[in-house]
């Protein structure tokens, strides 16, 4: 079952993603080998572009997951968290920066009202405060939606992806904006669950843990798994579960493949203190960053100490 979903995925002809056309999101899925051989199909949120996998109407969703200026984007973490089970199977980091984009003939004097996906509103920040301090800002669901709303004359402005500009007859009054050199987002390809890709030696594996009461030293608990084994943790970010104040689920980014025997028993250890763990999968990190493992932490050392045990149980150590 698990080799055919995953066949499944890779070769069905539509993938879903955070639309409308035009998005970032749609740039970095066509950085994907096998995008130009798909149907991409924009959807309006990312919980609409997941669930038309989890309902079988598409083979994969590619979706926004973290970004280095904001951290995690919540939609998605969320939409992972729960609902039916999904896995991630690809991730791209596309480096990102705004244009405004406005309608022909609009000067900078004449932008009072702005827009764009709440996750672009902290890395342009100081840009507005510096240029258009008295510009109000609402949130569209994407960045292309934005700019679809400029061309409908709901607002002045855009901030979006220069390549968005063609699309909705806009033009790009400002380019290059960005509070932080070199930011980027981080993109994931999910789909049903399956069978892991191959380790590469240069994967990211991602977990959502629930802890089991709340006390002193519970996180310390489940950081612990992952220490003493050498795993090092590249995110880490606490959810609300929604049911009460103060019940938090954490979502969680390793270094390494669960066929790694550092990080695969890690993940046993979580799972025995655990009241619950949903992997989200283990795929090639798009930086091809290789762990820099510690002393006593390879598969050859896990091997070698159970051959240890074994012999200690034989009598032969």
């Amino acid at each position: 079952m698990p080799v055919a979903i995953v066949a499944f995925m890779m070769s069905s002809g539509r993938y879903t993603y955070l639309g409308p056309a035009g998005t970032f999101t749609e740039a970095a899925l066509r950085t994907l080998p096998e995008a130009g051989t798909r149907e991409l199909v924009p959807m309006v949120s990312v919980p609409a572009a997941l669930d038309a996998v989890r309902a079988g109407e598409a083979g994969g969703a590619f979706v926004p997951i973290e970004n280095s200026v904001e951290g995690g984007v919540n939609a998605t973490l969320d939409e992972l968290a729960t609902g039916a089970p999904l896995m991630i199977y690809r991730e791209v980091l596309l480096p990102i920066t705004f244009a405004l984009l406005v309608r022909p003939g609009t000067t900078l004097a004449d932008v009072k009202t702005v827009t764009g996906h709440p996750v672009a509103q902290p890395q342009v920040r100081r840009w507005l405060s510096a240029n258009l301090p008295d510009a109000r800002w609402e949130s569209a669901a994407s960045n292309a939606d934005g700019a679809r709303q400029v061309q409908e004359g709901r607002f002045d402005g855009a901030f979006a992806g220069e390549f968005a500009a063609a699309m909705y007859g806009l033009q790009p009054l400002v380019t290059d904006i960005h509070d932080a050199q070199n930011a980027a987002t981080r993109f994931v390809l999910a789909g049903l669950p399956g069978r892991p890709s191959a380790p590469t030696g240069a994967d990211r594996t991602s977990v959502v843990l629930w802890l089991g009461d709340d006390h002193p030293g519970a996180l310390l608990e489940l950081l612990q798994e992952f220490a003493v084994r050498g795993v090092n943790l590249v995110r880490i970010e606490s959810r609300p579960t929604g049911e009460g104040i103060g019940r938090y689920c954490f979502s969680v980014d390793c270094e390494g493949h669960i066929a790694d025997r550092r990080v695969g028993e890690a993940l046993t250890g979580l799972k025995r203190i655990c009241p619950g763990v949903r992997f989200l999968g283990s795929y090639p990190r798009a930086d091809r960053v290789r762990p820099a493992l510690r002393p006593g932490t390879t598969d050859k050392d896990f091997t070698d100490a159970s051959d240890w045990l074994a012999r200690c149980l034989d009598g032969r150590a």
